[in-house]
């Protein structure tokens, strides 16, 4: 049996499978990006694919403290977009 790898969300603090959240990622150079694939480098946390939780990590500022940067608002709108699909 193959193990599944888990996560926690930086909005719920719940546990999740890697699969079901989405990465975003501070790039070396300061740039913040959603990460579909799960690999690019930098600095990464993970948020729960839920409108919801993209509303508590916004209003909490949970994602900018877990990256250590201020998060603009281009990328809560990029992140929704990811979601809704």
């Amino acid at each position: 049996m193959k193990k599944i790898p888990m996560r926690k969300c930086v909005a719920t603090q719940e546990q999740c499978p890697k699969k079901e959240l989405l990465r975003i990622v501070k790039t070396p150079e300061g740039i913040i990006e959603v990460d579909t694939t799960g690999k690019m480098n930098g600095r990464g946390a993970y948020l729960k694919k839920d409108i919801a939780a993209v509303e508590i990590a916004k209003k909490k500022g949970s994602l900018s403290k877990a990256l250590e940067c201020p998060i603009p608002d281009e990328v809560y709108e990029k992140i929704l977009e990811v979601i809704r699909g």
